[in-house]
């Protein structure tokens, strides 16, 4: 089988009788076993995800067949990926691995991940899951993973100061840009949110929401669309919040946004559930308590919503022990007790049935001024369905973090999405896929 067929094989064409397997230029995965009734011995754990030495340490204390060695990584932005591709392509990764939905087609392109079909309990996990939820994992027919969160847009916002504005908080993209005109008028130098050139998976999400599809594969190809129509929409709204000051084009995490954010010159983040932990740590010795809200992200009009993040475990290409290391994603993704391990370690949405009231108990979300988890709840419902992310999210990426260093000197939203289409085109003809636009 050619490697392009493999990678259209992970884009999820189920039905089409396109499978992924790992052939081509990559090695074969480890050979199915089946799913061992009592598994036993070593199983190594890397993930990035916050509170997973609790989970490892509790899995370990409830069973002792099998012993999980848990090692932090740094995230994908800060080149865990890189060191997780790097380790499983050696020969000395970890058994289990945490990769996030955008990121997962391509290390299965790569045979780094193994299928779970005859190593899980189907209908104690995948089979539970949503037709959604479980698209983010499954590419032609298996399963290369079991989803942990399904994080759905938020917009979090200082509802005292959209009080003080005049201001309800926005439902509608209008909305959103009345209320930045009316937190302009009474505070020229305040902001209703910022735009950050470094979290480029936002952008995918309000390109998401608004109806775009970058990535379709049709006839055997790769068909590439981030210059889309509703793309190029939703970039010249940016754009306009841009000029007019509404948004403050600022990096994420940088010492700068967190002083804006404390100090009330940045009323809004565009986040996720995810986003909590976070926020409050930069705001609350600022007296902010019950002044930041949850609410789902504005629309065009009609409900719609998009994923922001999210992330799978993951088996990984030789493992020594994978029906060990899957029966551990097991616990992880569908049990209660995981998710109290977890503590508050942050706000999942838990993407497993019923895991998110667990979620929400372990979580202290005393420090915001609503029920985050009925917004999250109602977000997640409005999720537009038919996104699917392409066989190398990291070549469009940084097409449009480079583009968008510019913002500042002159360049545009537009200008960014347009020069990453043409880089994702090329960077995919390269890798040998056939592609059209």
């Amino acid at each position: 089988m050619k490697r392009r067929t493999l990678l259209i094989g992970a884009a999820g064409l189920l039905g089409t009788g396109l499978l992924a397997t790992a052939c081509g230029t990559s090695e074969k995965p480890a050979a199915n076993v089946g799913p061992v009734a009592a598994p036993k011995g070593d199983v190594t754990f890397w993930s990035a995800l916050a509170g997973m030495d609790k989970v490892s340490e509790a899995f370990n204390t409830s069973q002792s067949d099998i012993k999980v060695k848990f090692e932090p990584i740094p995230d994908g932005s800060n080149g865990g990926y890189a060191k997780l591709s790097t380790a499983i392509t050696a020969g000395n990764g970890p058994d289990v691995s945490t990769v996030e939905y955008p990121q997962l087609p391509q290390f299965v392109s790569n045979g780094q991940v193994v299928p779970l079909n005859e190593l899980i309990d189907k209908g104690a996990s995948i089979d539970k899951y949503s037709k959604q939820i479980r698209g983010m994992v499954e590419f032609g027919g298996n399963i290369y993973g079991l989803p942990y969160d399904a994080a759905a847009q938020i917009f979090w916002v200082r509802k005292d100061l959209l009080d003080e504005a005049g201001a309800a908080v926005p439902t509608t993209w209008e909305e959103f840009e009345e209320a930045g005109k009316k937190l302009k008028t009474i505070s020229p130098d305040r902001y209703l949110a910022s735009f950050n050139p470094n979290e480029v998976p936002i952008t995918a999400a309000l390109s998401w929401q608004g109806g775009a599809k970058w990535f379709n594969s049709e006839n055997d190809q790769w068909k590439i669309g981030i210059n889309d129509e509703a793309t190029m929409k939703v970039a010249a709204f940016w754009q306009k919040m841009i000029d007019a000051k509404i948004v403050k084009v600022q990096q994420a995490a940088s010492d700068e946004w967190g002083m804006d954010l404390a100090q009330g010159n940045v009323a809004g983040v565009l986040g996720a559930s995810w986003t909590a932990r976070g926020l409050q740590k930069r705001v609350e010795k600022a007296g902010q308590k019950g002044a930041w809200v949850a609410a789902q992200m504005p629309t065009w009009g009609e409900p719609a919503g998009a994923f922001y993040g999210g992330s799978s475990f993951n088996v990984t290409k030789g493992s020594k022990n994978p029906a060990a290391a899957a029966k551990f994603i097991q616990y992880l993704t569908t049990d209660p007790k995981a998710i109290e391990a977890r503590g508050n370690g942050g706000a999942a949405v838990i993407a497993f049935p019923g895991l998110t009231a667990v979620a929400q108990k372990a979580f202290d979300s005393s420090f915001f001024g609503n029920d985050i988890y009925t917004v999250f709840a109602a977000a997640s419902k409005n999720v537009t369905p038919g996104w699917q992310w392409g066989p190398n999210w990291e070549i469009t990426k940084t097409a449009i973090g480079d583009a968008y260093g510019k913002l500042t000197t002159g360049g545009t939203v537009g200008e960014a999405i347009t020069s990453a289409q043409k880089a994702t085109v090329e960077g995919l003809k390269q890798s040998g896929l056939s592609v059209s636009e």
